[in-house]
């Protein structure tokens, strides 16, 4: 039987490993943690559990077509659609609920924001025609195969680009909003992917419409269920999990990987996938191979630090997703691409998980996970940042929720960039790969297959088409359709 290794069990390696197994080969998944699941990992401490990773659930069907593979199997993952998508708050003391149907949202939105029905309306109605006409086109296919472009959906794209916002920033197509925080809600879409509303195209307005449009998620048991689900299928169905052993280099002759050394062996294969985040797999694993140079030096995607906090009362008033909006936003992101650094006014994004899951605090109180974006890790004084960013996020707490949050927190644990690239090999940290602060940027992304080894395959969340769970999912969709079945 062919032989598949895998480089990291993260979701894309965990998806690309069921795939693989249902066309038939046996795969060996080595991870260099003792845990299978990359960055949706989970804590628990002192009687509280944390989501330790990605918090937003979009696009469910991507995880259920994994566990539909093996539909003999049975599904252990279930999920709910969210009424409220997001609630936002600012320090005047406006708030704003998300509501998940359309109709809703317009009229709260309109109401709050004094904005016209029909504007908000025309901005949703081009956002699900932007998804729609590129999904097939930057989301499902591999940009680095001449066949992708000789497609009809393609085609339509093409003869779309005037209206794809391709040639505007992010911001400048929100500015059609005259409430300038309605402008500042879209504008937060561009941290989707790790960039900044100023420098992304425009293009990324079709990203609200997966929230909007389609519907934000939670898994029963929480984000670390998409993780674990996917893993225990994949033990079921014969997958073999090598953990804490680290993958040292990559192998090849000529223009064919041949296998991997570890720390503990050496594992041959017929085909081989890296997980791993392209810049280490080119720098550490293919040492000796040449390297896209012009690839790995793009600007990386932002990271993020994050304070989980275990809170011993309840806000009532608080939902699922939080958000608390930096009162000039643009000098934040200035912060954070231009000068690596933290803004003094952050925007604090806040996930309690416990609101749906009760059993993920003690009674009576509440499971904090308090994130704001960050630059990745160049050599800055980290420590020193995060205890000047923590003062100032209780500060934004404060303002915006109106109380003394300090005196709540019972436990609390920190990741930071530094803590993201270790456990993850994220390079610097970040947490999209590349930045997508360019028009060209979805272009420039590594392709999912090796250009000169013509067995060695990529995926996750640093190659095309990006990061995130759905981009990681189909990462490793577009990825399988590319290797053969095993004949």
């Amino acid at each position: 039987m062919a032989h598949a290794i895998i480089i990291g069990s993260g979701l894309g390696g965990l998806a690309i490993a069921l795939r693989l197994r249902h066309k038939g080969y046996q795969v060996t998944v080595i991870e260099q943690n003792d845990y299978a699941g990359g960055k949706l990992h989970a804590i628990q401490q002192d009687g509280y559990r944390f989501d330790l990773g990605p918090s937003l659930f979009t696009l469910p069907h991507l995880v259920d077509e994994l566990h539909n593979l093996f539909p003999e199997i049975d599904n252990s993952f279930t999920y709910i659609k969210k009424d409220i998508g997001c609630h936002y708050f600012w320090e005047d003391g406006t708030t704003f609920k998300a509501y998940s149907n359309k109709k809703d949202f317009v009229k709260h939105a309109s109401e709050v924001f004094t904005e016209s029905k029909s504007t908000i309306n025309k901005y949703l109605k081009t956002s699900k025609s932007r998804y729609n006409l590129t999904k097939s086109l930057f989301l499902e296919k591999s940009l680095h195969k001449w066949s992708t472009y000789f497609s009809k959906d393609t085609l339509k794209a093409i003869l779309n680009t005037p209206f794809l916002g391709l040639f505007n920033t992010l911001n400048k197509e929100n500015k059609v909003f005259k409430n300038p925080k309605l402008t500042q809600l879209f504008n937060r879409y561009a941290t989707y992917n790790g960039s900044s509303p100023y420098q992304t195209p425009g293009i990324m307005s079709m990203i609200p419409h997966l929230e909007m449009g389609i519907g934000t998620f939670y898994p029963n048991n929480g984000m670390h269920r998409i993780s674990q689900s996917l893993y225990e299928l994949a033990v079921k169905v014969g997958v073999e999990f090598r953990f804490c052993e680290s993958v040292t280099k990559i192998n090849y002759i000529h223009k064919k990987a041949t296998s991997v050394n570890t720390s503990k062996d050496v594992y041959k294969g017929d085909i081989v996938v890296s997980n791993m985040d392209i810049y280490p797999t080119y720098k550490k694993l293919l040492s000796n191979y040449p390297a896209p140079l012009k690839t790995l030096n793009q600007e990386r995607s932002s990271s993020a630090l994050i304070f989980y906090w275990g809170i011993n009362r309840e806000f009532s008033y608080l939902d699922l997703h939080n958000i608390l909006f930096s009162e000039n936003y643009p000098l934040e992101f200035e912060h954070i691409f231009d000068k690596k650094t933290l803004s003094s006014d952050p925007t604090v994004y806040i996930n309690i998980t416990s609101k749906e899951t009760v059993k993920d605090a003690p009674i009576g109180c509440e499971n904090w996970f308090v994130m704001i974006n960050a630059p990745g890790d160049y050599g800055q004084n980290w420590e020193e940042m995060i205890s000047i960013a923590r003062e100032n996020i209780i500060t934004k707490i404060n303002k915006c929720l109106d109380t003394d949050i300090a005196q709540h927190i019972t436990t609390e644990y920190i990741l930071d960039p530094r803590g993201i690239e270790k456990n993850t090999s994220s390079y610097r940290g970040a947490l999209y790969g590349a930045a997508s602060n360019n028009k060209f940027a979805a272009f420039l992304r590594h392709a999912n297959f090796n250009k000169g080894l013509n067995n060695l395959y990529h995926v996750g969340g640093s190659v095309h088409p990006g990061g995130g769970i759905p981009l990681c999912l189909l990462s490793a969709q577009i990825t399988a359709d590319l290797i053969p079945d095993v004949s």
